[in-house]
């Protein structure tokens, strides 16, 4: 009888013990990736009423307001000690010349270029991680993948590239960054980063407003402006600070292979762009790459 009661008990236990499991930290980054390219299809409409620099102000400005409401940053940034505040400073800086030296970018070369140019910093980030044959691999596995779908082409204006490696290597910096208040835990550095996020508005307002002033008088535009914010810059941002949390850079920075996969999978899904044979293959060696390293750190 006593077996009888306590079997059902222990199951209730293991029951309430596995949902008491922390979500993966693999899941946090899946749901970056994904609304990492919902934010451009929101940006489809701005790019044809408001110059690439209104753009980038609507994206930051508006993600902005949304950490402002929810986190109050100000009161943060008045408790930090000085070493972090300037880490927050520098992230801050780092996010707003980030967004605009991207919209720069693919204002002036394919998004295929800029995006094989953007993952050339976590790919050597990946390579500094590699001590084992097997992570090696991971690594050779994710770059010919990445190199397959982008298909780098050596065409456009020579300053598009230098906004698109200036790019590549604020990427790097803002992984860096973010690894480091990432370090407070998960509430600790998304709170990090509403700070950063309004540093970053106050940062890009003297460049980008002007042109993104005919769009304050349209609501429309300005939903669209939201839209891109919070879908590009504000729920992306909150997964990397939980996915960081928890991933080592090396990790991380292998795991950003995965955004041209999902670019294309959002492609099939919402825009019905059927992938070629070319590019499938290319979506199998980079996933193939990031679960080979993930293996090898179990």
């Amino acid at each position: 009888m006593t077996n009888k009661i306590a079997l059902p008990i222990k199951l209730m236990m293991r029951e309430r013990a596995h949902a008491a499991r922390p979500v993966p930290p693999e899941a946090f980054f899946i749901c970056s990736a994904i609304f990492h390219y919902l934010g451009p299809a929101f940006a489809v409409l701005l790019f044809a009423r408001v110059d690439v620099l209104g753009v980038a102000w609507l994206r930051i400005a508006s993600a902005a307001v949304v950490f402002a409401f929810w986190k109050r940053p100000w009161r943060l940034f008045a408790e930090l000690g000085a070493a972090e505040r300037r880490i927050v400073v520098a992230l801050g800086v780092v996010l707003a010349a980030m967004n605009v030296c991207f919209y720069l970018a693919i204002n002036r070369l394919p998004l295929g270029t800029v995006g094989t140019i953007e993952f050339l910093g976590p790919i050597a980030l990946a390579a500094l991680d590699v001590r084992t044959m097997r992570n090696l691999a991971a690594l050779l596995l994710a770059c010919g993948g990445v190199f397959l779908l982008t298909s780098v082409r050596i065409i456009g204006e020579p300053i598009g590239y230098i906004f698109a490696f200036a790019n590549c290597a604020l990427f790097v910096l803002y992984i860096l960054l973010g690894h480091r208040i990432a370090a407070s835990g998960g509430r600790g550095g998304v709170e990090r980063l509403a700070v950063a996020m309004l540093i970053a508005g106050i940062v890009v307002t003297p460049i980008g407003l002007r042109s993104a002033s005919g769009a304050l008088w349209d609501p429309l535009l300005l939903l669209a402006g939201a839209g891109v914010g919070v879908c590009s810059s504000v729920i992306p941002y909150i997964c990397d600070q939980f996915a960081m949390a928890r991933l080592s850079k090396g990790t991380f920075a292998l795991m950003l292979s995965l955004l041209p996969a999902t670019a294309c999978l959002v492609g099939i899904i919402v825009l019905r762009q059927v992938p070629s044979l070319y590019e499938l293959t290319g979506v199998g060696a980079v996933i193939a790459g990031v679960a080979l390293k993930r293996n090898a750190n179990d």
